[in-house]
Order: C-alpha cells, then structure tokens, then sequence
C-alpha cells in the first residue's frame, strides 16, 4: 500500500459523564458497533479502541468509562482508564448533553468545563460535543454554543446528534483536520485491536444491562472461559457471569433458568452478527463476593 506524503494518524480519545452518548458517538462514526450501549449511565468499563481507515487519514479512538466521582476500588480503576486515554490522546473529543441554555444550565455548564480544566492537565485540543441536538429546538443552539465558547478556548464547537449521525461528517472532517501528519499506526483492515473474546464478553454485559434494574447489572462482570473455533459445526463459548451475592445469582438466573436463558439467546444473535459466523453460548452464573470492593478480584477479572 502506497501512502500519502500528506498521511495524517493519530488517537483522539471520548471522554463526558455517563450516559452522554460516547460509545454511541464512536459506533455512528465507525460505522460499526465496537462499543455496548444501555439506557443506563456507565455502561462502558474498559477502554474500547475503534480505528476509522481512510485513503489520507487514520483515526484511532478511545472509548473511555463516564467520568464520575469514584465510591469504590472498581471505579478508581476505571478512573485510570480515563487518565491513560488522555496522555494517549493527540485530541480530546468532550461529549456533554445538548440542554436549554439559560441560568440554571449556566452552572451545570461550568461545573462540566471545570471537570474538563481538571482532567486535561496536559491542555490537548479539545473538540466539544454537543450530542443529542434533535431534542431540542434549533434556535437554542447558538447561546448555548456561546456560552461554552466563553468558558474554554475550544478547537472547535460541533453539535451532533450521534443517535441520528447527525453532524458526524463534519465532525470527521475537523478530527481530520486536527490529526497530525504521521503514516498509519494499523494496516488498514483492522477495526480494533482487542481480541474477539473481548467483545464477546461485552455483548452478554450488555444483555445484563438492558434486561436487570437496580444494582444488578453493576455488581456482574462477564469471563470468557472458553472461545473454540471448530472446523466443522458452530463455535464453542463458554461464559461466565459473575455477581456480589447469592440473591443476584437467582435473580439473573431466573425461574427455571428463564431469565439466563434470555440474556443467552439475545446476546448470541449479536455475538453471531459481530463475528458473522454461528456460535454455541453457554452461560454460568457465579458469585465473587464484593469482587468490586477487592482489589485482587478487580485484578483477577484483568483491569
């Protein structure tokens, strides 16, 4: 492959609070769906990579974990995540919700562009987003982008709505813009460097989310025990969905099995989409008393 004497490559990392459309803003941008996604904040734990291949340019992000004041072991881990994909970063993407722009959302405003001030100590750019535009009138989008502007020197102000990929074209051609000139990090068919055992785990974490309330979908972590690629028949997964307590291994498991076997049924048609092959998945729950609170299960678990 020939590459251009213009080339541009680098890493831009998304950083926001939960829930502000981060994993969604990269999948809409990729094209692709790398990142899990709920109705629910902190969805996201780990640091997902997601590389977007063009002839003159190479865009590798970091999906990052929202940013949120750490209670436990886990959470100051995550915490780390986000620090890393910062010093990583040639650019930094700040997501934060569209919202009307008067007094009230003035101090949420600058309470969001403190917590940018006190993460981005090394002053990279910064491109702000302002997601989720089609929720509100069009007309509130001007004062609220200035009231932003005047906080904080801004490489660029984009409003997007990443649900509808609205504004994402644009975003592509500043990120380009801001990229330095450098040949490219991966070869070009590659989408991301995690193995697929990774987003295996992730696709059932997100069952969990989407079909559990309260508590439950934050106390499990998912383990790949086993990933068998057969020659003939389907591939072979074995999983195993770990909890803090008993009660929430019945709840998860279900009257009869039910509810495991819904997470199973939902989580292998996507597994089998992603991997655009047939697979076996086979899930167990077990309990890691408090394994959020112990810093060598955190560890055990690989963050």
């Amino acid at each position: 492959m020939t590459i251009p004497d213009q080339f541009r490559a680098g890493y831009i990392a998304i950083i926001g609070k939960p829930n502000v459309g981060k994993s969604t803003l990269m999948n809409g941008l990729l094209d692709f769906k790398l990142s899990i996604i709920s109705p629910r904040p902190q969805t996201t734990r780990r640091r997902v990579m997601g590389i977007m291949n063009r002839p003159s340019y190479q865009i590798i992000f970091l999906d990052t974990p929202g940013l949120i004041d750490p209670k436990y072991r886990l959470q100051k881990v995550l915490g780390t995540f986000i620090e890393s994909s910062i010093l990583d970063a040639d650019i930094l993407l700040y997501l934060v919700d569209c919202k009307i722009n008067n007094a009230e959302n003035l101090i949420i405003i600058e309470e969001e562009i403190q917590i940018l001030s006190e993460i981005n100590l090394q002053k990279k750019p910064v491109i702000l987003i302002i997601n989720k535009i089609d929720l509100f009138p069009i007309d509130n989008l001007l004062p609220l982008l200035n009231s932003y502007a005047d906080l904080y020197p801004f490489q660029k102000l984009i409003p997007v709505s990443a649900l509808k990929k609205d504004g994402l074209k644009e975003l592509e051609m500043e990120m380009k813009q801001a990229l330095p000139l450098h040949p490219p990090f991966y070869d070009p068919d590659v989408l991301t460097e995690q193995p697929e055992r990774f987003f295996v785990a992730e696709f059932i974490r997100e069952q969990i989310f989407f079909n559990f309330h309260e508590e439950i979908p934050y106390s499990t972590e998912v383990q790949i025990e086993e990933f068998r690629e057969r020659d003939k028949g389907k591939d072979l997964i074995h999983a195993v969905i770990y909890v803090e307590r008993e009660s929430q291994k019945g709840i998860i498991i279900g009257k009869k099995g039910s509810s495991l076997k819904n997470i199973g049924m939902k989580a292998r048609k996507v597994i089998e989409k992603f991997l655009d092959r047939e697979v076996y998945l086979e899930l167990r729950v077990k309990v890691s008393k408090n394994w959020r609170k112990s810093e060598n299960q955190i560890k055990r678990f690989g963050y």
